[in-house]
C-alpha cells in the first residue's frame, strides 16, 4: 500500500509535520479540496513536490 501524501511529504522533506495537521484540520473543517490542493494553496509545497509524489505512486503501483 502506498504512503499517504502527507507522510510522503514530510518523509522526503517537502513539508513539515505541523503542516499536515494544518491541512488535516482544514478538511476536518469541511474543506472539500484534496490535500495537495489546499498545501498548494497555502504556499506549503509547490507543484514539484506533488510531481515528487505521483512518481513515487506510479513506481509503487506499476499498470
Amino acid at each position: 500500500m502506498a504512503e499517504r501524501i502527507g507522510d510522503f511529504l514530510v518523509r522526503v522533506g517537502s513539508l513539515k509535520a505541523s503542516q499536515v495537521d494544518e491541512v488535516l484540520r482544514l478538511q476536518k473543517a469541511g474543506d472539500p479540496r484534496k490535500f495537495g490542493e489546499i498545501a498548494l494553496q497555502l504556499g506549503y509545497i509547490s507543484d514539484d513536490a506533488i510531481k515528487r509524489y505521483v512518481d513515487y505512486l506510479e513506481k509503487t503501483n506499476p499498470g
